[in-house]
């Protein structure tokens, strides 16, 4: 029986980035309507309407506090949830799931299942607007009040612990953990890499939880003794309460230390040119930039924080290698040892392949995704033998 399913987040990217395959098998059932930000890519509006998904376009910033714009995305929201009536309210990202999930509820929908991609910026030491983090929890306790039409889904356990022991959630309320938003290996197809001309990639947001800093200042310390290693960072650069400073993106942009080629629309040909993959970020969901580049074979650095340690296989055949949150040396050193061995840039991506296929094919992640929203056939069936 084909149900009417509204998916809301604040980015059209990364609504068909990483949940276009989840997108194209709900619709291939059920009736589904996006609720996002305006869609600046024209190939992807012509993917939605190909897939018979209708789009509601609104103006939301997930990272720039703004009281009107947030308003008005409450209100266009209300009047769409009361227009269409879905069945399943699926929201991603903070500011469409606090706010889709409380309007969710008084709209009485049957099944609201917000994904908490990552808690990000507010739940980071890190964060410098500490009246901003505060009201964000608030808000998000409020919004995700215990309800039996409720079930949360989180990228990874740490999230879900930090929510509980913040009293944000209890344990009340339903929730789930996925391995993130899985990766395509059809799409995302393993070569082997280069470990003769050593060529590292970051690719992230320009915001400080990223650890864009300290990429760039290992990356400076790394060229004055091997200046022939080379540094990829790909990401944009925008509006967001955490974006780096004016100054480095200035370094970041001269290209003496680090290559900075902006927002690209594919990212695989980047991924192919790697030797390693870095992402030192301070917190994450489950970094898709990591799963991209262990589909294609290639080793990667991470830190030791949440959601980035779990791209690591810490129970079979090692595919990467940790630092600590915010250090430069360890970083450093961790790059140092791909640079003085070639052959683990090789061995490492082969294994991180193999736990990309164990762990995080989008498949069986996706598959997953439709059981927790009671969209599967399997429960379908069953609905309609009980009614």
């Amino acid at each position: 029986m084909a149900q009417t399913v509204l998916i809301a987040c604040d980015s059209s990217k990364s609504l068909m980035d990483f949940r276009g395959n989840l997108v194209e098998l709900i619709a291939q059932q059920h009736k589904v309507h996006v609720y996002t930000s305006g869609i600046m890519h024209p190939s992807f509006r012509e993917k939605l309407k190909l897939m018979q998904v209708k789009v509601h376009e609104i103006e939301l910033k997930g990272g720039v506090v703004s009281v009107f714009l947030d308003l008005m995305y409450m209100i266009q929201l209300y009047k769409l949830m009361k227009n269409i009536k879905p069945d399943v309210f699926f929201p991603y990202t903070l500011k469409p799931v606090i706010y889709g999930t409380l309007l969710a509820k008084i709209c009485q929908i049957k099944s609201i299942t917000p994904m908490l991609t990552g808690l990000g910026y507010n739940f980071t030491s890190a964060s410098k607007n500490k009246l901003v983090s505060h009201i964000t929890r608030r808000l998000l306790k409020f919004s995700l009040t215990e309800s039996k039409r409720l079930k949360i889904i989180f990228h990874n356990n740490d999230d879900y612990q930090t929510l509980l022991q913040c009293n944000i959630l209890n344990e009340k309320h339903q929730a789930v953990i996925v391995n993130g938003s899985g990766v395509d290996l059809d799409y995302y197809t393993y070569c082997e890499p280069n470990a003769k001309k050593i060529n590292f990639l970051m690719i992230a947001r320009l915001i400080n939880a990223k650890g864009i800093r300290e990429y760039y200042e290992a990356a400076k310390n790394i060229r004055l003794r091997f200046p022939e290693v080379t540094f990829n960072l790909i990401g944009t650069y925008g509006d967001n309460v955490d974006v780096i400073d004016d100054e480095l993106y200035t370094k970041i942009c001269s290209g003496d230390v680090v290559n900075y080629r902006g927002e690209v629309g594919d990212v695989r040909p980047y991924i192919q040119n790697a030797s390693v993959i870095v992402l030192p970020s301070y917190r994450e969901g489950m970094p898709r930039s990591l799963l991209e580049g262990m589909a294609m074979g290639r080793a990667i650095i991470t830190c030791d924080a949440v959601g980035c340690r779990e791209t690591i296989n810490s129970e079979g055949e090692v595919n990467g290698l940790l630092v600590p949150v915010k250090n430069v040396p360890e970083l450093v050193a961790k790059m140092e040892f791909f640079i003085n061995n070639t052959d683990a840039i090789y061995h490492y991506g082969i294994n991180g392949l193999a736990f990309v296929r164990k762990k995080f094919d989008v498949h069986m992640i996706n598959a997953e995704m439709l059981n927790i929203m009671h969209l599967d056939k399997e429960y379908a069936d069953l609905n309609e033998i009980t009614n």
